[in-house]
């Protein structure tokens, strides 16, 4: 499902004026896919919290919530085309609105380790460059149809982005940049056997968070 998903993405953007190589393809799917994780996580938490009986107060505002911008849906389940941005509202939304709200966090978050501030160090990082809004919502609804909230739609999605970023040494600049062999992260664990509460040193620059995503 995701393999597929991801080829017609792919072919959407290669239409967009705005992407022009593999790196704007994985880049431009990557943010759109973590807004609407962190969409399904906030569902868990919330889900989490009622079964304990207490409250989950969410990280976004409701006009930023997935299910309000990106896919409103009716009482059917299926997307309310009149509530639904696309063209250049969508793309207005996203520019001008969106993305500057979610980089407040970064300023706004209680401390460097608090998923806030980590939503808004990649979105200070980050810019939509699909161009087309139309392009945008394809790839929006696209996207809204994948479901990674079990181990095995994780590790999935984790296999595919690891081919993608191979992908990537063909498409020029700074591409090529490949993911640490997994069997060599399920030794490495197995040898530094971190435990919760360990800090670590990233050294390599981002390889040894692919430790602890695999234990």
């Amino acid at each position: 499902m995701f393999e597929q998903t991801f080829k017609n993405i792919d072919d959407i953007l290669h239409k967009d004026a705005g992407c022009s190589s593999e790196l704007d393809y994985v880049e431009q799917t990557s943010w759109i896919l973590f807004l609407k994780y962190l969409d399904d996580f906030e569902k868990d938490k919330k889900t989490a919290a009622e079964l304990a009986g207490k409250s989950y107060e969410g990280i976004i505002d409701k006009q930023y919530k997935w299910e309000v911008w990106a896919v409103p849906k009716g009482k059917d389940g299926k997307i309310d085309h009149h509530k639904a941005l696309t063209g250049d509202d969508l793309k207005d939304f996203v520019d001008h609105k969106l993305f500057p709200y979610l980089k407040k966090f970064k300023t706004s978050a209680e401390s460097a380790d608090t998923i806030e501030y980590k939503i808004g160090e990649i979105f200070s990082e980050l810019k939509n460059k699909i161009q087309s809004g139309y392009n945008l919502r394809e790839v929006i609804n696209r996207i809204d149809e994948l479901r990674f909230r079990s181990h095995a739609e994780k590790h999935e999605m984790s296999h595919l982005y690891e081919d993608k970023i191979k992908n990537m040494g063909n498409a020029g600049r700074n591409g090529g940049e490949y993911y640490t062999p997994r069997p060599l992260i399920k030794t490495i664990v197995k040898v530094v056997a971190p435990t919760i509460g360990n800090k670590v040193y990233d050294g390599a620059v981002g390889e040894m968070s692919h430790l602890f995503r695999e234990d």
